[in-house]
């Protein structure tokens, strides 16, 4: 069995994960303005999508720096056993349509798997209970695009969903910008915050002044 958190537990602050991130250039600036993990999309209908072969040697090269994150939509199980036994992966992002019962079974084999849902509202949060996933990832609920859209979740879900579920680890996505997250922390208390688009130039590169804003101010809340 996998370990049960992507992130430390109690820190002393909230971590950041920065999501969609396609180059190798940008990754190591990334890394360095002091992110706590890095999330690449092999999801191929992403406009951040990257295959698996072009990131592997980059993602090597982040052994050992924070954890590197594959963000998947309704992949084959075949697909994310190779994304495991590519050794470049520490965990395996389910952000699709995946039901309780397959994310517990591949729990169970042992693959790093977490649950992100897209919230639509207090009936989705409920769902959220029946899913073998400690952390868990709630973002904004965007049918067929499956996050990084930019939609701003409802943060009053997301402080329901730390306080029902204190042992969980819940990390906040959905419309977080440097200008916002700060509020967001605030109001939802989360374990960590998620962004792609919020610190883009263009879906796929990142703005890196955004990134190292975003990142002080999620440090600064």
């Amino acid at each position: 069995m996998t370990t049960r958190f992507l992130f430390p537990r109690n820190p002393g602050r909230v971590a950041v994960k920065i999501c969609g991130v396609t180059r190798v250039d940008e990754a190591h600036a990334i890394v360095d303005a002091g992110v706590d993990a890095l999330g690449i999309n092999f999801w191929p209908n992403s406009k951040r999508y990257l295959p698996l072969d072009q990131a592997t040697p980059w993602l090597r090269e982040l052994a050992d720096t924070v954890p590197r994150v594959a963000v998947t939509v309704n992949a084959p199980d075949t697909t994310l056993r190779a994304i495991r036994d590519s050794g470049v992966i520490d965990w395996i992002q389910l952000h699709g349509d995946e039901t309780p019962d397959r994310v517990a079974s591949l729990r169970q084999e042992g693959l790093p798997v977490f649950k992100a849902l897209g919230v639509r509202d207090r009936t989705a949060l409920e769902a959220a209970a029946d899913y073998d996933s400690p952390t868990l990832l709630l973002d904004a609920y965007a049918p067929g695009t499956y996050g990084g859209g930019g939609e701003t979740m409802d943060w009053t879900l997301g402080a329901d969903a730390v306080r029902r579920w204190p042992d969980r680890q819940i990390l906040l996505a959905g419309g977080l910008t440097p200008e916002n997250v700060a509020a967001a922390i605030r109001q939802v208390r989360p374990a960590a915050v998620d962004v792609a688009s919020g610190v883009e130039s263009r879906p796929g590169r990142k703005d890196l002044a955004r990134t190292r804003d975003f990142i002080a101010a999620a440090r600064a809340a």
